[in-house]
């Protein structure tokens, strides 16, 4: 059970990361090699074109398993460290505030299921299609 809850540590870490790398290559005191690292990172993940494909069997996902943090852990060492250090507080603080709003709405979405029910009405009536 300890490793289950120190993995999903590291995916929260990972997470918040990425986030910060995310501000980071959008701060203008962040060289454009960083930038260049960090967009070809994102996009090579989120590219359904692989180095190896997905269906080979156990190598299809072992590129995306070694390359992907392997690119992270580089962009990590080519942002400034006062850059990154500003972008990981300011990743850590919205996080935060996105799950006290997620929070708070849920508990009101509770709190008020008439309400909440016409929400649901209102959207399966906009969104709905025949």
């Amino acid at each position: 059970m300890a490793f289950l809850a120190e993995l999903k540590q590291r995916a929260r870490h990972l997470k918040a990361e990425t986030f910060a790398l995310y501000l980071a290559a959008r701060d203008p005191r962040t060289p454009w090699y960083a930038k260049l690292l960090v967009a070809g990172i994102v996009a090579y993940a989120f590219s359904p074109i692989d180095l190896i494909p997905d269906f080979v069997p156990v190598l299809g996902y072992l590129d995306d398993l070694i390359l992907i943090p392997i690119g992270i852990a580089l962009a990590i060492k080519l942002v400034p460290y006062q850059v990154l250090a500003e972008c990981r507080a300011r990743a850590q603080e919205t996080i935060q505030n996105a799950i006290t709003n997620y929070g708070d709405s849920l508990l009101n979405t509770l709190n008020s299921p008439g309400q909440s029910g016409l929400n649901l009405l209102f959207i399966k009536t906009v969104c709905y299609e025949p």
